[in-house]
């Protein structure tokens, strides 16, 4: 993400114009100067557990890469469920995620440096020599302008860096001549036609053949796109100028960067997420420093390291100003709106922001950096990894996982910072989980739920681009690596471009074309980093005070800063505002507060505002709380050993796993298959968990049945050929309208994909052992000691013969999209003739359940009791009724706030936003 130093300079003024050999030597000076004020108060990791470590990072990143050749090449990425690659057209369609994918090994490009950085310059000479034999760049297929930008553009700069520093030293390389220089160069000018707006904003896609526009291009309709996909091009599209002394490419990404800059949000200097790319205006009007921003801010500061051009650091300082002013809320980062930047936008905060205190530390601010990155170590530590999105009360709001790398990219920064280390600690802490959770026979898998443990086929090309890449570095020593890393700055993929590049082929004006700016109160901004006696006190423990507060953030307490409170009224004895949960239609003067808001003054208005959002918000999660969270059903017999985790949708009815002890037992058929009649087979299905399928009676009839004939468990399955988690909202089997209280055993559903892995593997194995709980289960003491790194490829590769030949048949299991994550709250539609009652939920809906879990209710309790004492503190006169339905809170809302029109719409758009 961040440079390898830690900033342009350690309070050693830099020229403006200085050249950047200097400004890597200061920043290694910062460094030396951090490291040696830490190591002197904390116990340092030995030299041998450090090597132990980054040897298991080597080991890792050969079993992904390894299965990546061998099961997926050259498709863009491989499926480690299924143990095939992942081919754009051949699978089932996942939405913009796939706009990734180009059917250009992405993958093996996206890998070139982390070869070269993992010191196997053999494999990093063998994968260049594959992708100027096998990659076509000329294929008829829509990408992302973005995603191909930072990941294949990228991917060949970096290879390209690395090919020339590997041949300058005399052992590798020494045929190569700027063959993927050229192949960048070629792709560079594919990119080009999407520049082709008024705006000079790109269009988000185009055809790698045929460009836009063209009835056969099949894109170029589009009239918006995110900040961070118009913004994160500079680094890739000079260094190509630069490299390749072809000035285009570089005058066309400074332009949708003065652009951005023009339309910012003058008197908050805030950006939104996403803007028209024909007439400038701001489409989604909130901002954060997370998921269509994040890398906007990132290219600002680094365009400055890399260009020399004062003016990036400028903008960059100005946005800085402003984030830490209105979205900096320690330890949270929170979106706000543009042209209201005090009112809080959201209640959730998104897995891409982890980036952010690796930022800082370019900058040199670093207190935030670490408190920011204390309360997603936190949540790492509650769930194992970070969720796509959780809320300020730390609850999942997005369950997925894909492995993203942004945390373990701060880590390191930080460490590189401190020296402290606790985040070698940190580091070792991920390469655990990621063994022990998201490790599979062919690969990493992605979480398709942090709360369950399950996965999906999936295992992205940025896993290996940046998260081995940045674990390694973490605890490998200088002579560790065969070049000189502070010699290079990071692209947002990790890819590693030379800082010799601010002096070579500098074709465009270095005027300052940067104005309007905002007075700023950080007399560090000029051109120097803070001093290390300002950053880093001679107190060796700072870091830890720093930290401490932090410490039980998640789960016991309620941290300050979530809500915005008019702390200054508090203390003058005023009332705190009225709240959307104490809100009661009857109270009359609940509703002379309602008709104040927005008409009085500034602060009722933004008191109005905030009681809306709260009311939307109370809305939702009203209708959530009857809903119930996913379960798991974890295949542990041999060869699967709990590595195949499965989303299953829950019952209203039997054995609650979330309260008991899980259900374990070898599978059976119930015959006859629907479990609509007394079993036929009841010798077979005694003391095993039941398989049945969905269809003409109901559940609870089927749950009977199978019951009386001595099963401990039963899994429906759904008859609907093809259905799939990815693509249906959660199944929630109901009862048959009459008491169920008779029906003991646990009760789980299938959809058709995950219930035929079951099925494929009864066929393969017979003896088919499964898992029923609310949340996957580590695995078995077996399966661990045959993934020992020492036999790792013998049991790897006998696993995934195994897993191969069960799965033929079994199309991928996909990442629900975003936005059907956030939004589908619709039940699935039955057909008239299907007697199967259900309940269905999206995945999202489930994260606001108060019982999802004990730390919740606890948490909620504390919560509850703050706003108690806040409210004896402002001598608040009358005591308000939780209980009040949303049906008596709606109807005034809508008489006395008609006026509020734009920040309703407003606040629905929050509703449907994606990551």
């Amino acid at each position: 993400m961040s440079e390898a130093g830690g900033g342009p300079g350690c309070g050693f003024p830099v020229p403006q114009r200085a050249p950047w050999s200097l400004v890597a030597a200061t920043a290694a000076l910062c460094l030396v100067s951090a490291t040696s004020v830490w190591t002197a108060g904390a116990a340092p990791m030995s030299r041998e557990e450090k090597q132990k470590l980054g040897n298991q990072v080597l080991e890792m990143f050969d079993h992904a890469y390894g299965n990546y050749m061998e099961h997926a090449y050259p498709a863009d990425e491989l499926m480690p469920l299924t143990c095939r690659g992942r081919v754009r057209g051949q699978e089932p369609s996942r939405g913009d995620v796939d706009d990734a994918l180009g059917k250009f090994s992405l993958t093996l490009i996206d890998s070139l440096d982390t070869l070269v950085v993992l010191n196997k310059t053999k494999e990093f000479e063998d994968a260049v020599r594959k992708v100027l034999r096998d990659v076509n760049l000329d294929n008829d297929v829509v990408v992302s302008v973005f995603e191909t930008n930072i990941r294949v553009l990228g991917g060949l700069l970096g290879g390209h860096s690395l090919a020339i520093m590997l041949k300058e030293k005399g052992e590798y390389m020494q045929w190569y001549n700027d063959e993927l220089l050229q192949m960048a160069k070629q792709l560079g000018y594919k990119l080009l036609p999407a520049f082709n707006t008024t705006s000079g904003l790109p269009y988000p896609r185009i055809n790698l053949k045929f460009g836009i526009r063209k009835p056969e291009a099949r894109t170029g309709t589009e009239t918006d796109t995110c900040t961070a996909c118009a913004g994160t091009l500079i680094l890739e599209f000079a260094a190509l100028s630069r490299f390749t002394g072809a000035t285009i490419f570089e005058e066309y990404a400074r332009k949708a960067l003065d652009f951005l800059w023009e339309k910012r949000q003058r008197s908050s200097n805030l950006v939104g997420v996403t803007i028209n790319i024909h007439t400038g205006d701001w489409v989604r009007k909130d901002s954060g420093v997370g998921a269509g921003i994040d890398s906007y801010y990132e290219y600002l500061l680094k365009a400055y390291v890399l260009l020399g051009d004062d003016s990036f650091l400028e903008r960059f300082n100005t946005h800085y100003d402003a984030i830490m002013r209105y979205i900096s809320q320690p330890p949270l980062l929170l979106d706000v709106h543009i042209h209201k930047p005090m009112l809080n936008a959201r209640t959730w905060m998104d897995a891409l922001l982890a980036f952010f205190p690796g930022l800082q530390v370019l900058k040199g601010d670093i207190r935030p950096a670490i408190e920011t990155h204390e309360m997603l170590y936190q949540v790492i530590k509650k769930h194992n990894f970070l969720p796509e999105a959780f809320t300020t009360d730390f609850r999942v709001h997005w369950a997925q996982h894909p492995l993203r790398p942004e945390f373990a990219e701060s880590t390191y920064f930080l460490y590189k910072a401190t020296g402290d280390p606790y985040y070698l600690e940190v580091g070792k802490t991920l390469i655990e989980n990621l063994n022990k959770y998201a490790r599979v026979p062919c690969g990493f898998a992605a979480m398709k739920d942090v709360r369950t443990g399950s996965h999906e086929d999936r295992m992205d090309s940025f896993f290996l681009a940046e998260m081995f890449k940045y674990l390694y570095l973490l605890f490998a020593d200088k002579e560790d690596i065969i070049f000189d890393i502070e010699d290079y700055i990071f692209t947002t993929e990790a890819h590693l471009l030379p800082l010799w590049l601010s002096t070579t082929n500098q074709s465009m004006s270095k005027k300052n074309t940067t104005s309007e700016y905002t007075e700023l109160d950080d007399s560090n901004f000029d051109w120097t980093c803070p001093n290390t006696q300002i950053l880093f006190p001679n107190d060796p423990l700072y870091a830890q005070s720093i930290r401490e507060p932090l410490k039980n953030v998640v789960d016991k307490s309620c941290p300050r800063g979530i809500i915005r409170v008019r702390e200054e009224s508090f203390r003058s004895g005023a009332k705190p505002p009225l709240r959307a949960r104490d809100f009661m239609a009857t109270n009359p003067e609940h509703l002379e507060i309602l008709k104040k808001m927005g008409a009085a003054s500034s602060i009722d208005a933004e008191d109005g505002l905030r009681f809306m959002q709260e009311m939307i918000e109370l809305s939702s999660q009203q209708q959530k709380e009857q809903q119930l969270p996913p379960r798991a059903v974890q295949i542990v017999s041999h060869p699967f050993f709990g590595r195949v985790v499965l989303t299953a949708g829950p019952a209203q009815f039997g054995l609650d796993l979330s309260k008991h002890k899980e259900t374990r037992g070898f599978v059976a058929s119930s015959k006859p298959y629907n479990g609509c009649s007394e079993l036929t087979n009841p010798e077979a299905v005694m003391g095993k968990i039941a398989l049945i399928q969905r269809g003409q009676c109901m559940f609870a009839e089927k749950a009977r049945n199978i019951q009386n004939a001595g099963a401990i468990g039963g899994i429906v399955i759904d008859d609907n050929e093809g259905s799939s988690s990815d693509t249906a909202p959660l199944f929630q089997m109901a009862g048959d309208g009459k008491d169920t209280d008779d029906i003991k055993i646990p009760m789980l559903f299938l959809f058709s994909k995950e219930g035929s892995i079951i099925l494929d593997a009864i066929r393969e194995y017979e003896e088919v052992e499964v898992l029923l709980s609310d949340k996957a289960k580590d695995r078995d003491p077996e399966m661990e000691n045959e993934e020992q790194p020492s036999s790792e490829n013998d049991s790897q590769n006998q696993s995934a013969e195994q897993m191969t030949s069960i799965s033929q048949e079994v199309d991928l299991i996909d990442q629900e999209s975003l936005e059907e994550s956030s939004l589908n709250s619709h039940p699935e539609s039955l057909s008239p003739a299907d007697t199967d009652n259900a309940a269905s939920v999206s995945p999202s809906e489930q994260n606001s359940n108060p019982a999802e879990n004990h730390e919740t209710t606890s948490l909620d309790g504390e919560c509850t009791d703050l706003d108690n004492q806040l409210q004896e503190q402002s001598e608040t006169e009358e005591d308000s009724s939780p209980n009040v339905s949303w049906g008596k809170k709606v109807q005034p809302i809508d008489s006395i706030l008609a006026d509020w029109n734009e920040d309703i719409e407003a606040f629905e758009m929050m509703e449907k936003d994606e990551l």
